[in-house]
């Protein structure tokens, strides 16, 4: 069965980079390959991965329609179809593959592409150790149950007082759509002065976190950032990165 983190928390507070961190961690511990899954239909993830992305589900769907449509299938279903296109949309590499799940069908429709979404990975995560969910701003996916079991859920916030604040709303929904996890992490992401906010612990004792890891603040990863280079080409002494994966060791073996 695989072991699987799922990445959440509102919008810019560097989700992305966080799951991008948490893969490189795992391969570097050679707990490979992983499943990196792109459920924001923003699909940035790619690019701190140093891949590109070529199909995403919601646009092989229209694909795949239009080819049914047009009597070329070749003798096949129109679901043997779909996932077939799926399976070309998979990006592979040496120690990982990705998956996004790109834009919805129609405007502001995001339900079928989730629910293929869901079929394909039911499938695809029996074949990884470890997968990595990295899912758009609040808990869309995870309520729609993108992944059935998530075992180490990490939840993103920045050290503002409206950030801390934002996260406990989300782990109250959480709790209230009935996500289950098995451990919660609390990544407080961007820290100045490599000094935790007062109110770290006491959000702690609020959202029963097994762990507050704080992330500090980097000029490097600012600058991979801005030149989108892929987090692979970050030196494992970076700050960040040994931070994080000083705390994964704790969850992952």
């Amino acid at each position: 069965m695989s072991f699987t983190i799922a990445v959440s928390g509102k919008g810019g507070v560097g989700k992305t980079t966080i799951a991008g961190l948490l893969i490189s961690s795992l391969i570097s511990r050679n707990l490979k390959p992983v499943l990196a899954v792109d459920a924001d239909p923003n699909t940035c993830l790619d690019t701190v991965l140093g891949v590109s992305i070529q199909k995403t589900i919601g646009g092989v769907r229209e694909e795949a329609k239009e080819i049914a449509g047009k009597g070329m299938a070749g003798g096949i279903t129109k679901q043997q179809l779909l996932e077939l296109k799926i399976e070309e949309s998979l990006v592979e590499m040496e120690n990982f593959d990705l998956i996004a799940m790109g834009r919805p069908e129609g405007p502001g429709c995001y339900c079928y592409a989730n629910n293929v979404l869901k079929t394909a990975l039911s499938k695809m995560t029996t074949q990884y150790p470890y997968v990595v969910l990295d899912n758009e701003a609040g808990l869309e996916n995870l309520s729609r149950r993108i992944i059935q079991h998530v075992n180490l859920f990490v939840m993103v916030t920045d050290p503002s007082q409206r950030g801390l604040e934002t996260i406990t709303r989300l782990h109250a929904l959480a709790k209230e759509m009935g996500i289950h996890y098995d451990q919660l992490a609390v990544i407080v992401n961007r820290l100045r002065k490599n000094k935790q906010p007062e109110i770290s612990e006491k959000l702690k004792e609020t959202l029963n976190a097994e762990i507050i890891i704080g992330i500090p603040d980097d000029d490097e990863l600012a600058e991979f950032a801005e030149e989108g280079k892929s987090l692979f080409q970050l030196s494992k002494q970076n700050p960040a990165f040994r931070k994080l994966d000083e705390y994964l060791s704790d969850f992952v073996k």
